[in-house]
């Protein structure tokens, strides 16, 4: 391999020639060789968003040139798109504040920048980080990324599986079946009212999530090293926020309290906790879908799913609910980040957090799993589901818990007394009922209709 030598505070490194890094992400890649967990790309991208929103701000205020802002733009834009992902190599575990992975963007933007201009123009520190300090980009760019990534990657695939569910509510309008409650059967209820209960929890947590949005849309820059603004020109903070705005076509806007803004992640943790409840509702939705479908002989076998693959090496014609599955596992996942996110939160000490890596990188993958997950789970499961109309109306017709309908007519002891009895003797509601002389035949038809239940 060939290598140049580049120059920082510290002295000269030897860097891949190929590479448009310089020493800072050299040292870091040298002294943090640990793991295999690279800064996620969507910080890589937040990066180009907002090196290329603070270059056209420094200019708008004085303070660069044009040459200059032009050739980070283009960088930027490369940044952006992802053409550069192989220049930023550094892991998640380094420097708490995210310091390396900000110098990694302003070296490969400045290096970049140069060739593309033909010259030495740029300078790392001096011009693609001006007006910033590492302490208030990373948290810039975990707050960008976060939203990008909820607005564009996750939501669509809510809005996705509602849609779904709210198709499944009208083509199953008027199906009967046994509710259910602590795993026993329970009272009737309609096949459309339980999938209303999957689609009501995905559009209670997407308002979760627009809730936690408005924190998440405020940016730290503009406070340099601490919070006091330091060597940032006055409207910069604002400015940086507005042509944010306009590189995303989102709304962003700068932190009332730029104090707040270096050392909490609080704005993180709430919108975790959406995250997390999403989670939990795909855990039930998964459960429920997974013990519905079970069988196909010997469980509920209430509805079918997408037979997708071979379920076993051994046993042949065996088919696996693998979505749920899958599905289950994310919210596993996620409920674990949840407690990465929280920990790393409560660590800012005086005027910084310094487990911003770890807190980016745990929320980053709830979003991309939940996100991925739901769309999987979709196409592959939900989409496909099918009541099993005879399996329900025979599930519903055997189901001891009708009995209930009967207590205004026979009170809630005889009622119990004829469920015990047809239990034990394996006898109809109606002939425990009957022998028991609580009610004639007549009158028990007149006033038991299991699909008026619901």
């Amino acid at each position: 391999m060939e290598y140049r030598i580049e120059r920082d505070s510290m002295g000269e490194m030897q860097v891949p020639a190929d590479r448009y890094w310089a020493a800072q992400t050299q040292r870091s890649l040298q002294n943090f060789e640990i793991g295999d967990e690279v800064m996620p790309r969507e910080i890589t991208h937040a990066f180009g968003i907002l090196k290329k929103a603070a270059a056209i701000a420094n200019f708008n205020l004085g303070k660069l040139n044009e040459q200059k802002c032009k050739a980070i733009e283009q960088a930027c834009d490369e940044v952006t798109d992802g053409k550069l992902n192989d220049h930023f190599p550094l892991v998640v575990w380094q420097t708490g504040s995210g310091t390396q992975s900000n110098m990694n963007a302003n070296e490969v933007i400045a290096n970049r920048g140069n060739e593309i201009v033909g010259e030495k123009l740029l300078h790392p520190n001096d011009d693609v980080n001006m007006s910033q300090s590492s302490n208030d980009t990373f948290p810039t760019a975990m707050h960008i990324a976060a939203v990008l990534n909820i607005e564009d990657k996750l939501m669509p695939e809510m809005d996705r599986m509602i849609d779904t569910f709210k198709r499944l509510e009208k083509e199953n309008e008027g199906i009967v079946k046994s509710g259910r409650t602590h795993l026993q059967d329970a009272t009737p209820i309609a096949f459309s009212q339980e999938i209303s209960g999957w689609r009501n929890m995905l559009e209670k947590t997407k308002k979760m999530l627009e809730a936690a949005l408005p924190g998440l849309r405020e940016l730290a820059l503009g406070g340099t090293a601490v919070g006091t603004g330091l060597n940032a020109p006055k409207g910069f903070a604002e400015e940086i926020a507005k042509q944010v705005g306009n590189l995303t076509g989102k709304e962003f806007v700068t932190a009332a309290n730029k104090f707040h803004a270096l050392t909490s992640k609080d704005d993180l943790v709430f919108a975790h906790g959406a995250l997390k409840a999403l989670a939990a509702n795909m855990m039930k939705i998964a459960n429920d879908v997974r013990w519905l479908a079970s069988g196909p002989r010997c469980g509920l076998g209430e509805i079918f799913i997408p037979e997708n693959e071979p379920g076993s090496s051994i046993m042949p014609g065996k088919v696996n609910p693998t979505q749920c599955e899958s599905m289950t596992m994310i919210a596993v996942q996620v409920m674990a980040n949840d407690v990465a996110v929280g920990m790393a939160a409560s660590q800012g000490n005086f005027e910084l957090n310094v487990f911003m890596p770890v807190c980016i990188y745990n929320f980053l993958q709830s979003v991309r799993l939940l996100g991925d997950g739901l769309r999987s789970f979709n196409d592959h499961c939900a989409s496909g589901i099918e009541a099993d109309r005879e399996k329900m109306k025979h599930n519903l017709h055997n189901s001891l818990m009708l009995v209930t309908a009967l207590n205004p007519y026979i009170g809630y002891d005889n009622a119990a007394k004829t469920v015990k009895k047809a239990h034990k003797e394996n006898i109809s509601l109606k002939e425990a009922c009957v022998a028991l002389e609580l009610l004639t035949a007549e009158k028990f038809d007149e006033v038991f209709h299991p699909e008026e239940m619901v």
